[in-house]
């Protein structure tokens, strides 16, 4: 496939590139500086704004599947302003390229605990991480108002940490994961296997979904 990944040298953005490469997809890596990205035969990197749409259009033009692991970073102090107007770019963005596959990459706070709760609105979310949480719940509200493109969105658990790729995991819906008592876990590196999974061979065409250990 070719693949645009967008937030190419993010958290998740890097695992999910190393993992594409891997399977020898064609991967056009979108971000601020393409030079700090090592060279591959199947990488083209390319330098875009997240924030204009005609910028993230001429960059996606000709690809089979967009990656949307953008993330304005935890320490903007606007980061859900800044991260809804970066996801709406974007969604027009692969829109007026006339790509229909977009996978976007959002948080686990949207996943439900109980009927009618989501993760961000109990006691126990972490404060300092609320805002970008909202953010990136106010993008799967718009990616679920899409008709013209075939998204799937994925949360990841509430524990999301570097580690071992191991290709084993489970696969929930729009429900917390847990382990025991626990919210359940997750390596980067898994999460990237589990996208890419769901690029080759969709199973959650306009659905969220989740993966945890």
């Amino acid at each position: 496939m070719k693949i645009a990944l967008i937030g190419a040298s993010g958290f998740v953005g890097a695992a999910v590139l190393n993992e594409t490469l891997q399977r020898g997809h064609q991967v056009t890596a979108i971000v601020r500086h393409p030079e700090k990205l090592l060279q591959h035969v199947n990488l083209t990197p390319q330098k875009a704004d997240a924030y204009d749409v005609a910028s993230i259009a001429q960059a996606v033009t000709g690809h089979d599947a967009v990656v949307h692991a953008f993330n304005p970073g935890w320490g903007t102090p606007d980061i859900r302003e800044r991260f809804i107007q970066g996801t709406r770019a974007i969604f027009d963005g692969v829109k007026q390229a006339d790509v229909k596959r977009l996978l976007v990459i959002g948080g686990a706070g949207s996943l439900y605990v109980a009927p009618g709760l989501q993760l961000i609105d109990t006691p126990e979310f972490p404060a300092e991480y609320k805002e970008g949480a909202e953010g990136a719940r106010q993008a799967l509200n718009l990616i679920r108002e899409e008709t013209a493109l075939d998204w799937t969105f994925l949360s990841p658990p509430a524990l999301l940490q570097p580690g071992e790729r191991t290709g084993k995991f489970r696969i929930g819906g729009d429900q917390l994961l847990m382990s025991g008592d626990h919210p359940a876990s997750i390596s980067v590196a898994d999460l990237a296997v589990a996208i890419v999974d769901e690029l080759e061979q969709p199973q959650h065409l306009r659905q969220r979904f989740t993966v945890s250990y």
